[in-house]
């Protein structure tokens, strides 16, 4: 293991964590967008997020590599609450009070709950929002166009798969070229990236494939080889021409809807699922660090917390901890936290100062880049891997993607762990005691704990023992008894002597109602 950094040693790292800040920029950029527009949020929304998630929670946490940022794990939960909500404006109130309730999960110690969701379960909720993104990306990727005509105040019709198939058969082909080209670049990018250890690692296929779809626009538009993309077609980000304006782009929350019930359902919601997903993120940005350091699972939803709450208040998306741009911050050599601030700020500065250059791109790329990160999720490999595992891991896994997709996030999630921890129940159950016989004479023996689980084989195999029958009923290896097990025993007790059954206990714990 490499000897860590001295802690605030900030300064003589800053040559590696400005080029790791450089690269997580891009990467994260493109992803900003691409997030918001899968939410059917504003795009400038995104990029608030992504400016709150390097700065503030990069401020606010003890994680040396975590970034944050809206992630595409909430997109599911965020376009069905914008749907039901009746403003943008009040679902950043919802935002801010997710954020809160991720302040107080800090202050009570909730940090450990993750260590408890079953692993299939949290597997299937990644490549359930992996469906999702897959399927709620087809239509721009193809650029429908009765889909952008319903992107801003009128709900969509029909559900995900409907929407999906409808737009394949209503494509613009400038749009279908630059989304088929954008993931043919991802594939190929990442391929050749494999193994390689230069340069070519630090250039994100995310990039490419924004810049590919800036190229190819710009020379329908300069050849008429094809009809270019315009207008909804294309990223919208608001230009200011003074500072002004720029602060006047920011949104803030509609306080008069505190009293409305649905504002606190998505808030709750938010503040549940954002809190697994950046609890699952540190984890597995903690394996990878190479310096090994542990972040302190309660502080970081408090640093979560306080990002959501500031978000809110600008007009920005949730955030949490995203493990793609954590990664890349890995990747790219990043010792310190400084990288992911300065990430922030480079976010902060290009759509401050190069508005006009990102309106250039195309909602199609984007759509390209969510579509090969939904695969990622939800590729045939991790189907494969838990089949192998048995069914015990694989069923909860399908049964929590099809609640997931069927229904919504939050209820899918619950009915996974529901699934999850009763496939654990009956994988680790044992039984607790046997029966053996000699003739008339009876002997149960409790071999280790009786939990409830117990229980009703306990009672079963005390019912089963005959009339005139001799039982020593041995708990002397049994460390512990669930109350519900001695209540059974104890039962069993009162109506021997109905059936002429004669009961002694070895090692009495039951006081004075033992025979």
């Amino acid at each position: 293991m490499t000897k860590a950094p001295p802690k605030n040693d900030y300064l003589r790292q800053l040559p590696y964590d400005s080029t790791s800040a450089i690269v997580v920029f891009l990467v994260a950029l493109p992803l900003c967008l691409g997030v918001a527009l899968a939410s059917n949020a504003p795009l400038f929304s995104g990029v608030i997020a992504g400016v709150v998630g390097g700065v503030v929670v990069g401020l606010a946490s003890r994680s040396h590599l975590s970034v944050s940022g809206p992630a595409a794990g909430l997109t599911a939960i965020v376009a069905a609450s914008l749907a039901l909500l009746p403003s943008f404006e009040s679902f950043l109130l919802a935002v801010i009070l997710a954020g809160a309730f991720q302040i107080l999960f800090g202050f009570i110690r909730a940090g450990v709950v993750g260590d408890y969701i079953p692993g299939s379960v949290i597997k299937g909720m990644l490549a359930a929002i992996g469906v999702i993104l897959i399927l709620n990306q087809i239509p721009h990727l193809v650029g429908d166009d009765s889909l952008f005509e319903m992107d801003e105040d009128t709900p969509r019709k029909g559900n995900l798969f409907v929407n999906a198939f409808n737009a394949l058969g209503n494509p613009d082909m400038a749009a279908l070229c630059i989304g088929i080209i954008g993931v043919l670049i991802l594939i190929s990018w990442e391929k050749i990236q494999k193994g390689k250890t230069n340069w070519i690692r630090f250039i994100p296929g995310a990039l490419l494939t924004v810049i590919a779809g800036v190229l190819i626009n710009t020379i329908f538009l300069r050849t008429g080889w094809m009809s270019p993309l315009e207008g909804e077609h294309l990223v919208i980000l608001p230009e200011a021409r003074s500072t002004d304006e720029f602060f006047a782009l920011f949104t803030g929350p509609d306080w008069s809807q505190w009293k409305n019930q649905q504002v606190w359902i998505t808030a709750i919601t938010l503040s549940l699922v954002a809190s697994i997903e950046s609890l699952l993120s540190i984890e597995a940005v903690d394996e990878l660090d190479p310096y090994q350091r542990v972040t302190p699972t309660n502080r970081e939803l408090k640093a979560q917390g306080i990002g959501n709450v500031v978000s809110g208040l600008l007009g920005g998306l949730p955030v949490t901890s995203v493990i793609v741009r954590s990664s890349a911050n890995v990747n790219a050599g990043a010792r310190t936290k400084s990288s992911t601030m300065l990430h922030g700020l480079l976010l902060l500065l290009s759509v401050a100062l190069i508005p006009q250059v990102l309106n250039l791109i195309p909602k199609s790329s984007l759509a390209a880049i969510l579509l090969f990160t939904g695969y990622k999720l939800t590729k045939p490999s991790l189907f494969k891997l838990y089949y192998q595992k048995g069914w015990n891991q694989f069923l909860p896994l399908i049964i929590t993607i099809l609640a997931i997709v069927l229904t919504d996030l939050l209820k899918g999630v619950m009915i996974g762990i529901g699934i999850g921890l009763l496939f654990i129940l009956r994988s680790n159950f044992r039984p607790s005691s046997m029966v053996t016989s000699s003739g008339s004479n009876y002997l149960v023996r409790f071999r280790r704990d009786a939990s409830f689980l117990n229980k009703p084989i306990i009672k079963r195999q005390l019912e089963e023992i005959p009339e005139n029958s001799s039982v020593l009923i041995d708990i002397s290896r049994a460390d512990f008894i669930d109350p519900d097990v001695i209540e059974v025993v104890e039962d069993f007790q009162k109506s021997a002597p109905l059936k002429n059954i004669r009961v002694e206990i070895k090692q009495n714990i039951f006081g004075k109602k033992a025979i």
